[in-house]
């Protein structure tokens, strides 16, 4: 939250159910938790100074997957709760660093159903090492997906960093991603202030 502040992005946590839930699929409770804390933002955009066209997402390893997944799913996957369950969920653009769960290993590959891409999907950002233990395929596939869908997406793979780098600057060069995706950005202009 601290590096998208200092580039003049509001920001807010999501703190997303884990673990698996009894009765429910793997992902099915942090996808819940990710619909809701979208609508409730883009619900109450006026009140808190934003601009509900252009609320984005970025998530990191799991989190990751659940950005894809929230732009795979833009109906509830729950009962209405309120008006706020009536606004639109899907965000405006991503950012999915070092993802997993993208691709199915074991089926050669194949995006993971959860996480379809289609014409509708949000701009997306990708960045990920080869060295990673969770499988660069995860994010080059993916991006194809967008490509092969008309969907604007960048993606950035690096020689080596492995998983779980965040935001710390190393010796290794993904680390400077932060600044990449500021670029994409700004290049999309979602980093100029908000009309008033």
């Amino acid at each position: 939250c601290e590096w998208l502040n200092s580039i003049g992005v509001t920001a807010a946590l999501l703190k997303y159910r884990v673990p698996v839930r009894a009765g429910q699929t793997k992902h099915e409770a942090p996808l819940q938790d990710a619909q809701r804390a979208m609508g409730l933002l883009r619900l109450r955009a006026k009140e808190l100074a934003l601009n509900p066209q252009r609320l984005g997402t970025i998530g990191f390893s799991a989190g990751g997957h659940l950005v894809a997944a929230l732009s795979s799913a833009p109906e509830r996957i729950y009962p209405p709760v309120d008006v706020a369950d009536s606004v639109s969920c899907r965000p405006d653009f991503n950012i999915v660093i070092h993802p997993g769960y993208l691709v199915l290993k074991e089926q050669g590959d194949r995006i993971a159903p959860d996480v379809q891409v289609t014409t509708n999907h949000p701009p997306t950002f990708l960045a990920m090492t080869q060295d990673d233990p969770v499988r660069i395929e995860n994010a080059v596939l993916y991006y194809m997906a967008l490509k092969q869908a008309k969907v604007p997406s960048e993606l950035h793979a690096y020689p080596t960093g492995g998983h779980g780098y965040g935001l710390r600057k190393t010796e290794h060069y993904v680390t400077s991603w932060p600044d990449r995706a500021t670029d994409w950005m700004r290049s999309r202009g979602l980093l100029s202030p908000l009309s008033r």
